[in-house]
């Protein structure tokens, strides 16, 4: 299994730009079937070293994660979403 983390900093954390792009992200469940688990979740301590939004997926296989990249819901849909919201994403790919 791979497990995939994504961590990502808005440029305008509000409450409104928070909640649509959580939704964004979980608009994923159901439509990319390689998804064996999604989660996101929202920062709650609010540091200054702190990411505001967290996503975990998990895969079968490392194949499974790199068709994920170009699949095109995740590609064409969510990825501009978060390029066009985020001042900072990072990620972390491991076997789990």
């Amino acid at each position: 299994m791979i497990t995939h983390i994504v961590f990502f900093k808005l440029a305008d954390p509000t409450a409104p730009t928070m909640a649509a792009t959580r939704e964004k992200l979980e608009s994923m469940r159901g439509k990319i079937s390689l998804l064996r688990h999604l989660e996101v979740g929202v920062d709650v301590i609010r540091s200054e070293r702190s990411y505001d939004l967290a996503l975990v997926t998990r895969f079968d296989s490392l194949a499974d994660l790199q068709a994920y990249q170009i699949d095109p819901y995740h590609a064409g849909e969510v990825v501009p979403h978060m390029k066009s919201v985020c001042s900072s994403i990072v990620a972390v790919d491991y076997e789990s």
